[in-house]
């Protein structure tokens, strides 16, 4: 089991709401103030410093205008076949 939270599968949620974001057009900022949330949140997240927990994620996504579940679908294609917890 990896000694870290942080593992290489969780870089890909990463990927995947950086790219939301980006798509959307908006800055950390902005996305944390949808969010109801400073950018240093939003920052931690993008660096890997942060987890993201399955409502947050719902909340990220629906706050870049996003579909949640298509969203979460990318995460889960770029996953390798075998995710180590």
């Amino acid at each position: 089991m990896p000694k870290t939270v942080f593992t290489g599968a969780h870089r890909h949620l990463v990927e995947v709401l950086v790219e939301a974001r980006d798509k959307a057009g908006l800055t950390q900022v902005e996305l944390a103030e949808k969010v109801g949330k400073n950018q240093k949140f939003i920052s931690l997240i993008e660096r890997s410093q942060r987890r993201v927990d399955v409502l947050e994620f719902y909340v990220l996504a629906k706050a870049m205008g996003a579909d949640p579940v298509k969203l979460y679908a990318e995460v889960v294609k770029r996953l390798p076949s075998r995710v180590e917890m």
